[in-house]
């Protein structure tokens, strides 16, 4: 019989925010909390910064990171997964992109 004497790591959900540098991201993650004067639900969030070995996320996926050991002075969380991928502008059609084409042209 194994006994776990661990504490629960905490997960947060959040959408990445930043990918620039090399195995790390920034994910801001939002929550619900009232305000202590006019007792309304507002909408807080904050940044926390994940390790993300593989370079998987892009900015705008929404992720799921766990507590982890600390990776460097702020990061402390891991990236677990990526729970939905930036959906993708869609590709102009061809009548948006001359009429578009037509209103840059310079008349000489």
């Amino acid at each position: 019989m194994s006994v776990s004497t661990g504490k629960t790591k905490k997960t947060l959900q959040g959408v990445v925010i930043s990918a620039k540098t090399p195995k790390t991201i920034v994910v801001r993650v939002e929550f619900r909390k009232p305000d202590p004067r006019f007792k309304k639900t507002v909408i807080r969030s904050k940044k926390v910064m994940a390790h993300d070995e593989k370079g998987e996320a892009r900015e705008g996926d929404t992720v799921v990171v766990v507590e982890s050991r600390p990776y460097s002075r702020r990061k402390r969380y891991l990236l677990q997964k990526i729970v939905a991928r930036r959906s993708e502008p869609l590709p102009a059609l061809p009548e948006e992109q001359e009429a578009a084409h037509a209103a840059n042209a310079v008349v000489a």
